[in-house]
């Protein structure tokens, strides 16, 4: 009996680690007889694990049931859903942290002892430092999300950079997180082009736009790609700096999102950046911590000079 309930337990762990087995698969794994695996499989769906046949030779899927059943983790992913509960506690997306603490809880409480001390461990050991960004509905990412695997065009109110609201039809591609906001890369219907949408800007409208064919994406590298959309967005002033550094120096001491790198050689880099303050714009740049010399825009230059006089005369120079 022992055996038998280990090798279920093996068996479902199986299934939970990949989308599709086949008979002659499980039972080399399981080192049985495919007509075991079959036994194996009627009881798991005794049990209300829905284990659904598929197409093909003795092919077996974990599908969805209607009640959520007990999943199997293994060491690592035990911790990683912890780590990632505790975090989502306080995170970006509105309403989300009472629930995760209620699920963590649930989880440490079955947890073996050694990786509730690793969890404790990293918890204790680690001081959260507020991002102070917006937050979203997990209801409108869920929706987004939905859209971007469907294929659904989504119709949404839109709030611009200067405060202007818009209506948009666009295709969803893809969410991007960079730490502080949630970003939707789409094909803007309306303008014919891709677009970056901050979701916590955007109020979703119902029913959703119809379906599409997807296209290229505008860059393999979406990270990327949002990172030069952010840095280049319509602020009133945009800087562009040479920075006597080597470019992986400067990415180092700066969130990916604030600006674009390009290197000039192995010892200087050009950076591309924007703000709608000219004294927030220099500040920025200063406290990156590497020599610079500022090029535009003309009011920044001398604005630089203007500045530093200031700060010289506060130091009693």
């Amino acid at each position: 009996m022992l055996e038998t309930s280990a090798r279920l337990l093996r068996l479902l762990s199986l299934l939970q680690t990949r989308r599709d087995w086949t008979g002659p698969e499980l039972a080399k794994r399981l080192a049985v007889t495919t007509r075991t695996v079959r036994r194996d499989v009627d009881r798991l769906r005794e049990l209300g694990y829905p284990v659904d046949a598929t197409a093909g030779v003795s092919g077996y899927r974990l599908g969805a049931g209607s009640e959520l059943p007990p999943l199997l983790l293994d060491d690592e992913e035990a911790v990683a859903v912890a780590v990632g509960l505790r975090t989502a506690a306080g995170g970006s997306v509105a309403g989300i942290e009472e629930t995760s603490v209620r699920a963590l809880a649930k989880l440490e409480q079955v947890l073996p002892s050694r990786l509730r001390h690793r969890v404790s461990a990293l918890q204790s050991m680690t001081v959260p430092m507020p991002g102070g960004g917006p937050v979203v509905d997990p209801g409108v990412l869920s929706a987004i999300a939905a859209a971007c695997r469907d294929h659904e065009g989504l119709r949404f109110d839109y709030r611009a950079h200067d405060g202007q609201e818009s209506l948009r039809e666009a295709e969803p591609y893809r969410l991007v997180y960079s730490g502080r906001r949630w970003y939707l890369v789409g094909w803007d219907t309306g303008r014919r082009d891709w677009r970056t949408y901050r979701v916590d800007r955007l109020r979703l409208r119902t029913p959703n736009g119809p379906r599409f064919t997807p296209r290229e994406l505008p860059d393999t590298d979406l990270a990327g790609y949002i990172s030069r959309q952010i840095s280049s967005a319509p602020y009133r002033y945009q800087g562009r700096f040479t920075m006597h550094a080597p470019a992986a120096a400067v990415a180092e001491r700066m969130p990916p999102s604030s600006g674009t790198i390009e290197p000039l050689d192995a010892r200087t880099c050009t950076l591309t950046c924007g703000s709608n303050s000219l004294d927030e714009l220099a500040l920025w740049v200063a406290l990156i911590g590497v020599p610079f010399s500022a090029h535009s825009p003309p009011e920044l230059v001398e604005h630089l000079r203007t500045l530093a006089a200031r700060l010289a005369d506060a130091a009693g120079s």
